[in-house]
């Protein structure tokens, strides 16, 4: 199952690969209270259709409506809206505050399709990418003059009109966009949209919590690997939305041979309080940005106690998310998998809005 942005790029390229148009929505700024943050897109193909979305709401209606008016004018323009001023007493502005939206036209041209492809594959080979979107804007007038795809090492990709220098002083500036950035060079607007790398969630054990878990988790933009010692539980058949499933010869040796790093997150939902220890402590050993394990606060305090036994240190075991998820008194399996997702979702939004 894809996120959304990779939902977007992938209908972009198959778009323009037909040699079909399309007007690709952003947010570029709001103030206050709006649906969603800066940079959020939806994708507006030729025949209506549309991927991706910008928070719903009447904002969202009359973007698509407007981008119909964009393709067959063959022309790029921009949206402002009051939510706290007349736009606001409009039915469905339940929002306070100010959006401006883009409205990019994308013909099916070599450059465009390029950067839908660099876009594409930055996704698939998980790196953090910024989007480059270059403009030529006046009180009456909107032209996007070129695209990229722009790299914290320097590496740059699209037809973005920027000399070297311009492209070396922006790029020392990437550190700075934890979403979304506007910069003015020369007469020109560059906007940039910072993109994170999809997380990786290493759902260990395939019991009946992991089943929702795992298909929320991947409803929302998780890539999910589900690890688990018995291959009738771990398995593409049983968990369709996962993106791998693997199976273990024990689960002393689940993360054997795997690269975990600060993007990826770790639930712990075994069978046993056994299971659970043993891939608790090997949990620790990696830099995972998020780890949690499913408890009672009497499991809890009885795995702490072994771990601390074999030498873990208190400051280690202070990182795990146990009992796992938000409280909201959940009892069956798709409530407590509802309130795993929820947390993995707030860990993941704090990380997102950390400065790179």
């Amino acid at each position: 199952m894809m996120n959304e942005n990779e939902v977007i790029a992938v209908n972009i390229n198959d778009q323009l690969g037909k040699g079909a148009p399309v007007v690709l929505i952003s947010i570029i700024s709001l103030e206050g209270s709006t649906p969603r943050h800066d940079g959020a897109k939806i994708l507006v193909g030729i025949n209506g259709q549309t991927w991706g979305s910008i928070g719903g709401s009447l904002i969202e209606a009359t973007a698509i409506l407007q981008a119909q008016s964009v393709l067959r004018s063959a022309r790029s323009r921009k949206l402002d809206y009051d939510l706290n001023g007349q736009d606001a007493s409009v039915k469905g502005m339940i929002c306070g505050g100010k959006v401006r939206v883009l409205l990019d036209y994308m013909e099916s041209t070599s450059e465009n399709k390029e950067f839908a492809d660099a876009w594409h594959k930055s996704i698939k080979n998980g790196n953090d990418f910024f989007l480059v979107t270059h403009v030529n804007e006046n009180a009456d007038n909107l032209e996007v003059i070129g695209h990229g795809v722009f790299y914290g090492d320097g590496r740059f990709t699209g037809n973005c009109v920027l000399n070297p220098q311009e492209r070396e002083n922006l790029r020392s500036e990437l550190h700075n966009i934890p979403i979304t950035g506007v910069f003015n060079i020369r007469d020109t607007k560059v906007i940039v949209d910072c993109v994170r790398k999809v997380k990786t969630l290493y759902c260990c054990g395939a019991g009946h919590v992991a089943v929702p878990t795992v298909w929320i988790a991947a409803l929302v933009g998780f890539r999910v690997v589900v690890l688990d010692d018995r291959a009738e539980y771990a398995n593409s058949e049983r968990f369709p939305e996962a993106f791998k499933t693997l199976v273990v010869s024990h689960f002393d040796q689940a993360l054997r041979g795997i690269e975990i790093d600060k993007d990826c997150f770790i639930v712990i939902v075994t069978r046993g309080h056994q299971f659970d220890r043993e891939v608790l402590e090997q949990s620790l050993k990696t830099s995972a940005g998020y780890i949690g394990m499913i408890s009672s606060r009497r499991k809890k305090a009885a795995v702490f106690e072994a771990l601390l036994a074999k030498g873990v240190k208190q400051v280690e075991l202070d990182r795990v998310h146990s009992p796992i998820g938000l409280d909201i008194g959940g009892e069956t399996p798709e409530e407590i998998a509802v309130s795993i997702v929820a947390e993995l979702i707030q860990e993941r939004n704090k990380k997102s809005r950390d400065i790179p």
